[in-house]
């Protein structure tokens, strides 16, 4: 066997025990907008694209032709526009290790409000982790279920950061479906370090960077400088940044736990505010190699325009041995 097939072999284990842990309850599924149609073997890159002016106000008066995408310095053609309220699914995910147990009050709180927020087309799981990753509400648009899932959260134990994100990665993977026209996101509060994981941080990058999810992490800072000084602290901070950097998320370091209702505001209006594009590149080479992607607004001054950096291209068989 090679490396390469020994690891893939390695992380395909790691996902079977993660998932194995998981406690599940099933929900119906819900019908969503269909995506368009494109022929067999076509691949279409979607982006959930967020975009802000020099104040930091959600831009949502664009139009198609106010973008252009480029792959690799190579511009590319837009198949898939749309500013409509395209469903989301989600993964809430709450930090329930020892070290949460003062703060997870006004952190249930601050989650229940943000799930009233969803409409009646959203849906999302309520995932808690510590050393294991529970999910206490399966995929469901009913609000009171999510609320009362939140209420069951309690704080015990050290942190598995890397694996619950490389669940909850892997449990809104299995959402996306043909049929199916969702955003896809997962939001994350935790205090930051992690103590506990099986997965690697970059196992988890490498994942995320699979996926067209994006990636919101809320981080409580701790409270004393000398905490927040530390090595895992500060390993987690650069983890939280990276993934949401790569996915076109965010990360947030609220300075006090008064802040939380105003950080879920803000993430709840970008998922409602983002546009949705999708090309067919230009490149037809499947080589499963790294491809970069750079979209612009050129009619408008002081525009930021934020959504996932790349993705890797598709393998054929002798390709990806």
């Amino acid at each position: 066997m090679s490396s390469r097939s020994a690891h893939r072999a390695a992380l395909a284990l790691i996902g079977v025990a993660l998932l194995g842990e998981v406690a599940r309850a099933q929900a119906p599924p819900r019908p969503t907008p269909r995506p368009p149609v494109f022929g067999a073997g076509i691949e279409v890159i979607n982006l959930n694209v967020s975009v802000t002016d020099g104040r930091g106000r959600y831009v949502t008066d664009l139009k198609k032709d106010d973008f252009s995408v480029f792959e690799d310095g190579v511009r590319q053609d837009l198949s898939i526009f749309s500013h409509e309220d395209i469903p989301i699914s989600l993964v809430l995910m709450l930090d329930t290790s020892a070290s949460m147990d003062e703060k997870l009050g006004t952190a249930r709180a601050a989650a229940i409000r943000f799930v009233g927020t969803l409409r009646p087309q959203d849906n999302a799981q309520i995932m808690q982790f510590n050393d294991r990753t529970t999910i206490l509400q399966d995929f469901v648009a009913d609000h009171p279920k999510l609320e009362a899932a939140i209420s069951r959260t309690e704080a015990a134990g050290p942190t598995a950061l890397h694996n619950a994100l490389y669940v909850a990665l892997k449990e809104l993977e299995k959402q996306k479906t043909q049929a199916e026209l969702r955003r896809r996101a997962i939001v994350l509060l935790s205090d930051g370090e992690d103590t506990a994981s099986l997965v690697s941080d970059e196992q988890v990058l490498d994942l995320a960077r699979k996926t067209e999810i994006n990636i919101y992490a809320i981080s409580l800072r701790p409270r004393h400088m000398s905490d927040r000084n530390s090595v895992r602290f500060s390993q987690a901070a650069h983890l939280l940044t990276a993934l949401t950097q790569d996915t076109g998320g965010q990360v947030h370091f609220p300075n006090s736990l008064s802040e939380l209702d105003a950080v879920y505001d803000r993430i709840a209006e970008e998922l409602r505010t983002q546009y949705s594009l999708g090309y067919v590149s230009n490149n037809p080479r499947r080589d499963g190699k790294w491809r970069r992607i750079v979209v612009r607004v050129p009619t408008r001054d002081e525009i930021q325009v934020r959504h996932k950096l790349g993705y890797f291209a598709s393998a054929t068989a002798s390709t990806s041995r």
